[in-house]
């Protein structure tokens, strides 16, 4: 069954097809590297993860290509405000920005390893590629797109007809509900390409220009990026669904006056996670982290299990016992696939429309339930590991990884455990039936495998 994803520029799932046949680039705007982030980010990751995983299983080569914005990106998406990374340098107490990005950085990394992510093909940081973005902002000048002022260089948004078409934005109603003071700015919706360096300030990132020193904008970093590694017209461009009215319109807009393309055939984003009615904002200063979790005694990837029950399309409630219920459900899941005996045929139909749910549409949910209904089915316990085992590469679980915590079973169940081991060796099955019953009493479940005797938590 053929791939069809939801594009947000044509408002409609279309089919894909790779624009060369077998490989496909896939670019995902990654974080602002001045805290750590929240469960509401990694939600649009575990999205693109999910996505990387169903081209690849779909049999495509996949070059996929992360940012890490460590300059550039204001605290208000009208180009006024600190820059984030020197506003957390600040807050850390004068810990650079540079050991700021570091720092965070990493830790995103790990989040994502925590939960089972596959890693990029390329990690591309903004500071690393400063170059190609003061090339980019100059091509656009060249091309009359650029125009400078007494803070900066800003796109002219006047020059295209359909700026704004992703987000379907109301130009003319934002041109004339401007409401903040916009400076030299000719447009409402115009936006820096190039930041100057305030006059008396030294920033601890900032760099020579044709337009004088400073640092980028915000959106110009992706633009040059995404052309450097994936090219002007590449496959898909994933993001939050908050990049879609500012960062990838504009960036659509970049790529419209430098290349006469939109950049990507496919725009796809994955939409906020709620918490107590509210979307989580890493400025707010008030979040959860992904350590939050983990410090309460939850599995990371038990998240991501949660994740998988809520299309990425649709916005997502998390409260505790949402994650308690899918805590629960990938443990019994994990038991159970552990507890079945390899060697087995996976059921070839079963893998195709398992697939052909996350194929429309990554439909995440309809795929999980799919898996339960295998697991419920009467199929032999071997042929539903071997089936399993295939589907797990598009959900991400990492069944095959995982084993049960050890236990530190009591004396005295022990010792009824040896006593029906001896009792079943005579042949004494009376014996052993209430020995059995004995453990049960004390909470534990006996198993007669073929291995020996185990005991389980009841």
């Amino acid at each position: 069954m053929q791939l069809h994803l939801y594009d947000t520029w044509h408002r409609a799932v279309r089919p894909f097809t790779p624009l060369q046949a077998g490989s496909v680039g896939l670019y995902c705007c990654g974080p602002t590297v001045y805290d750590y982030a929240h469960i509401g980010n990694l939600r649009t990751y575990l999205f693109e993860d999910t996505l990387r995983r169903a081209l690849e299983f779909n049999g495509y080569a996949v070059r996929h290509v992360v940012n890490i914005t460590d300059v550039g990106h204001l605290v208000s998406d009208g180009d006024d405000g600190e820059d984030k990374m020197e506003a957390g340098s600040r807050r850390a107490g004068g810990v650079s920005a540079w050991e700021i990005a570091q720092r965070f950085t990493e830790a995103f990394q790990q989040d994502l390893a925590a939960l089972n992510a596959l890693p990029p093909t390329l990690w591309c940081k903004a500071t690393e590629h400063i170059a190609e973005q003061i090339d980019y902002v100059a091509e656009l000048e060249r091309k009359g797109y650029a125009y400078r002022t007494a803070d900066g260089v800003y796109f002219d948004t006047s020059r295209l007809d359909d700026y704004g078409h992703l987000a379907r934005l109301d130009r003319e109603g934002l041109q004339a509900g401007a409401r903040v003071e916009r400076g030299d700015k000719r447009h409402a919706t115009d936006f820096a390409l190039w930041k100057l360096s305030p006059a008396g300030q030294q920033r601890q990132m900032e760099w020579d220009s044709p337009w004088g020193r400073g640092f980028p904008g915000w959106h110009i970093e992706c633009s040059a990026m995404s052309a450097k590694h994936l090219g002007p017209w590449f496959d898909i461009h994933c993001g939050g669904e908050d990049h879609i009215p500012v960062h990838h319109s504009n960036e659509i807009a970049q790529s419209m006056g430098c290349h006469g393309t939109r950049a990507a055939n496919f725009w796809m984003h994955g939409y906020f996670l709620q918490l107590d009615d509210a979307k989580m904002s890493k400025s707010s200063g008030d979040f959860l982290r992904l350590q939050t979790l983990i410090d309460r005694g939850y599995d990371p990837l038990a998240y991501r299990y949660l994740n998988l029950t809520a299309h990425y399309r649709k916005q997502m409630s998390f409260s505790w016992e949402a994650l308690d219920g899918a805590s629960l459900a990938l443990d019994k899941l994990r038991r159970l696939y552990a507890s079945w005996p390899d060697g087995g045929v996976a059921d070839q139909d079963f893998v195709e429309a398992f697939a052909g749910e996350i194929n429309q549409d990554l439909n995440t949910p309809r795929a999980l339930a799919l898996a339960w209904g295998l697991v419920k089915s009467e199929r032999a316990d071997a042929d539903k590991k071997a089936t399993l085992r295939q589907c797990d590469r598009l959900l991400g679980l990492g069944l095959d990884g995982w084993r049960p915590p050890a236990q530190t079973i009591p004396r005295e169940a022990q010792a009824l455990a040896d006593a029906r081991v001896a009792a079943r060796a005579r042949r004494d099955w009376a014996e052993a039936d209430r020995l059995r019953d004995a453990l049960l009493a004390m909470g534990y479940l006996v198993r007669d495998e073929a291995e020996g005797q185990t005991l389980q938590p009841a």
